[in-house]
């Protein structure tokens, strides 16, 4: 049994030396594709010839008309359990496996934190005026005795929530389908949508992406933040509205933004988002952890050697 394998996405070319991908030998043979996936003519012309194909979660998108050019692929293996990139329903149709990962689970909140101080202290602009030969060129702001407010208390925001209280910060916090008990369990304080805007000195977002979270943080709920307060984004981008939270901070709406994820990724190279002054921006690295891709490649592993014998694990489809 000779199965040509894929790993594709990896864009920092470090998916073979993160782990020992040598004992897929008596599977197949495993290539490591660094090309930036294109349009869907091109990628079906590079991943032609491909049982397997092992890819980074919502980086190429997998939908319908790719599935369809490929039809000798057998088995898509995913970082996560969740990856909207990929037709699920077309791959299921089409015969397709699709196999995920569990995830390293501290990544994403130490990046929430860690965006939250450098942006409130004004890490970023202090270092840059180090390096270039200055000093002191700001005044940072302070997280004791202020207020968090958490959009989404599910697994990430509980985590970014003990954070905050060893801050000696009040959190607050608000999602469709929190109940002021469960809030209290966490040992937060649940409130309306309304007051979490208002009242937050600085908000962070923990929701999964879907259609009642689209658009969820648009012009009304940015118009409720205090001048002085901060966005933080490290869920999805489209949850969102870009185009006003572009307005809102650059009138002065609010003092700041510090974004892990966008609308369009990667972001596109005049984005105002890359130019704004009041934004801290990174390039969706909420993931991109040594720990979490170690588990993410490991399990992909697993997942290939489960199907080869015929006995799929951790099927999303």
């Amino acid at each position: 049994m000779s199965v040509q394998i894929a790993v594709i996405d990896d864009w920092q070319k470090v998916a073979s030396g993160v782990v020992d991908w040598s004992v897929l030998e008596s599977v197949g043979q495993v290539h490591f594709l660094h090309d930036y996936p294109a349009d869907t003519a091109t990628l079906i012309e590079r991943l032609q010839g491909f049982e397997v194909i092992c890819v980074m979660r919502e980086r190429t998108t997998f939908d319908k008309a790719l599935l369809q050019g490929l039809p000798q692929l057998k088995l898509l293996v995913t970082g996560g359990m969740r990856n909207a990139a990929i037709d699920i329903p077309a791959a299921k149709a089409l015969g397709i496996h699709v196999c995920g990962t569990d995830s390293y689970k501290q990544a994403a909140p130490e990046l929430t934190w860690a965006l939250i101080m450098a942006s409130t202290r004004n890490l970023v602009a202090e270092a840059n005026s180090l390096r270039a030969g200055g000093w002191q060129v700001g005044l940072g702001g302070d997280l004791y005795g202020k207020t968090l407010g958490i959009l989404g208390l599910g697994s990430i925001g509980q985590k970014v929530a003990q954070f905050a209280q060893v801050f000696g910060m009040r959190v607050i916090a608000w999602s469709e389908n929190l109940t002021p008990e469960r809030a209290a369990a966490s040992g937060v304080t649940w409130v309306s949508k309304r007051e979490l805007f208002q009242q937050a000195d600085i908000l962070t977002i923990h929701l999964v992406l879907s259609d009642r979270s689209r658009g969820l943080v648009d012009a009304e709920a940015l118009g409720w933040m205090r001048p002085s307060a901060r966005l933080v984004n490290t869920a999805r981008g489209p949850i969102v509205d870009e185009q006003a939270l572009v307005r809102a901070l650059q009138n002065g709406q609010l003092a700041g933004a510090a974004l892990d994820v966008f609308s369009e990724e990667p972001l596109p190279a005049d984005h105002p988002f890359r130019q704004l002054d009041n934004v801290l921006a990174t390039p969706h690295v909420g993931y991109v952890s040594e720990q979490n891709y170690r588990q993410f490649y490991q399990q992909m592993i697993e997942d290939i050697q489960a199907w080869a014998d015929h006995a799929p694990l951790r099927l999303l489809n």
